[in-house]
């Protein structure tokens, strides 16, 4: 072989190298994109409104497809964009929040004497900071909606300040905690 077809051999060689590599990143790049888009996100915890399940820095998996074949359910944890109403106050549409579910539509919810009401029933919060150091009237949650509180129920804003969360606003529900490592975990 000579010296100038062994040189056009190594570069077809490295060409076909250079070009697969960068195929393989393009895709790889794509297939998150879409993944990030359509069917899991990850999310960051900015303040403690949901302490102590979730602590500020922690890094979440939002799961954004299970919605598509069920409804969201009381207890879950959501990341949710914010309503009309916070939005009026300067909240951007882009900007997350995240809460746990308390109430669907048609349940009535109430907080009385440190303890959050639904339908008459009290719940059972091992999860939250702290009992509620506020009273909220009973109110009944209309169609499409769901009524959300944070863990540090006394650091949230959440329903018991602003109202009702659209259905519509859902982005998914968070899964696990990614970080920090002593978080790891799924939610």
């Amino acid at each position: 072989m000579t010296k100038s077809s062994e040189t056009v051999k190594q570069n077809f060689s490295l060409r076909t190298i250079i070009k697969e590599n960068f195929t393989t990143i393009a895709f790889g790049l794509i297939l998150a994109l879409l993944i990030r888009i359509f069917i899991a996100e990850p999310r960051f915890i900015p303040s403690e409104s949901m302490y102590p399940t979730l602590a500020i820095g922690d890094r979440l998996v939002v799961d954004k497809v299970s919605y598509n074949f069920t409804k969201p359910q009381n207890q879950d944890i959501i990341v949710f964009s914010p309503p009309p109403q916070l939005q009026i106050l300067g909240y951007q549409q882009d900007q997350a929040f995240i809460k746990r579910i308390i109430a669907q539509a048609g349940e009535t919810v109430a907080v009385k004497e440190g303890k959050v009401f639904v339908n008459n029933q009290p719940l059972e919060e091992d999860y939250i900071l702290s009992p509620p150091q506020y009273n909220l009237d009973a109110i009944k949650v209309p169609q499409g909606y769901v009524f959300v509180m944070g863990d540090n129920r006394n650091n949230s804003n959440d329903s018991h300040i602003w109202g009702f969360l659209p259905v519509e606003n859902i982005i998914g529900k968070a899964i696990f905690t990614f970080w920090p490592p002593e978080h790891i975990g799924i939610i």
